[in-house]
């Protein structure tokens, strides 16, 4: 769900997509929303990517659970006021993705499996 709404709000940004503040508000409200979800609580030890083939899921994540936990509540700071901060144009997509993005990234960088 955050890929599927940071996808809309970059494809927004490269103009692959028509710029439409609703949607933008929208796809960053979402992403609001999804970072009031307990997400870290969802990475069931045993589903890493050493165990399962299906996922990207690093060992990284159990065995410093308290970072993991940190990292996420940093993409709810992140996130935070962006609904509002997308609105009057394209040109204001930039800097909200470049803070969700590396609140995503530096979760990423430390606890997923690298594509």
């Amino acid at each position: 769900m955050l890929g599927i709404n940071m996808g809309q709000l970059s494809g927004m940004a490269k103009g692959e997509i028509p710029y439409d503040e609703a949607a933008a508000s929208r796809a960053t409200a979402n992403i609001v929303a999804l970072t009031q979800y307990d997400a870290p609580a969802l990475f069931v030890e045993g589903t890493s990517s050493e165990e399962n083939d299906d996922s990207d899921a690093l060992p990284a994540i159990w065995e410093k659970p308290d970072d993991f936990r940190a990292k996420f509540a940093g993409l709810a700071e992140a996130a935070a006021g962006s609904p509002e901060a997308v609105q009057g144009g394209q040109d204001n997509l930039g800097p909200v993705l470049q803070k969700i993005g590396g609140a995503c990234k530096a979760c990423h960088d430390d606890y997923r499996k690298a594509d």
